[in-house]
C-alpha cells in the first residue's frame, strides 16, 4: 500500500514540475524582459481589461501606456492612450520612424485611440 502511495506522490511531483516549467516559459514578464535584452519587439496587454496598462518593448526601450475609455459613435472604446518611457536613457538610438512604427502598432489594436506621447518622446515628434 505504501508503495502505491509513493508512486502517486512521485507522479504528482512530476506533473507539478512540468506545470511549473510551462508557466515559467509562458510568463509575460519574462517574455517582456527577454525582448528587452534581445532588443526585439514585444507587446503586453490585456485588451479586454481597460484598467491594466499597456507595456511594450522596442529596440531595448520599455514603454508603458495608460488606457482611457470613452464613447465613440457606436460604443465605449479605448479612446486615449498616454505613452511614457520607463527609463529615458533607453531612448538613445530611437528615431522618429521607430515612434511612428509603435504608434501604428497601437492603432492596429486600438483603432479609435488618440495616442499622446509624454516627455521626452513628444520633443522628437514636434522637432524637425
Amino acid at each position: 500500500m505504501i508503495v502505491y502511495l509513493f508512486r502517486i506522490l512521485i507522479i504528482a511531483a512530476v506533473i507539478l514540475l512540468i506545470y511549473s516549467i510551462i508557466q515559467y516559459f509562458r510568463n509575460p514578464d519574462r517574455l517582456l524582459k527577454n525582448a528587452k535584452e534581445t532588443k526585439g519587439f514585444y507587446f503586453l496587454d490585456e485588451q479586454h481589461n481597460s484598467k491594466k496598462n499597456i507595456r511594450f518593448v522596442y529596440k531595448g526601450c520599455q514603454f508603458e501606456g495608460e488606457k482611457y475609455v470613452g464613447a465613440t459613435e457606436e460604443s465605449f472604446e479605448i479612446v486615449d492612450i498616454h505613452v511614457t518611457v520607463t527609463n529615458p536613457l533607453e531612448l538613445q538610438g530611437l528615431s522618429r520612424d521607430d515612434i511612428y512604427f509603435l504608434e501604428k502598432e497601437l492603432l492596429i489594436r486600438y483603432p479609435h485611440a488618440k495616442i499622446s506621447w509624454k516627455h521626452p518622446i513628444n520633443k522628437l515628434l514636434v522637432s524637425k
